[in-house]
């Protein structure tokens, strides 16, 4: 049995190859697509998302959506952890 993967402070998610985050313009809304998956996203994970560029680390992405929207970092921090670890269970983040 394989442990799930687990976000350090100096981690740096990214979109594994053939994941993307797309914009569909006739639903109004975003996608992350995977072979033979589509995932809904809401406007949270889409912040989240689109800072997994694979060189800003974990703690900078906290960072910069707790200033950006001025939030408790704490819970930034968890909500944060909760999805990257979430898709990379999917194998839909590598961390």
């Amino acid at each position: 049995m394989t442990e799930a993967p687990r976000t350090g402070p100096s981690s740096k998610p990214r979109l594994p190859r053939g994941v993307r985050l797309k914009h569909d313009e006739t639903r109004g809304e975003w996608l992350l697509l995977a072979p033979e998956r589509v995932v809904k996203t809401d406007a949270i994970a889409v912040a989240i998302l689109q800072r997994c560029d694979g060189i800003a680390t974990f703690e900078a992405i906290v960072d910069d959506l707790a200033a950006t929207f001025s939030a408790d970092r704490a819970r930034v921090e968890s909500d944060v952890r909760a999805l990257l670890e979430e898709l990379a269970a999917k194998r839909m983040v590598d961390l």
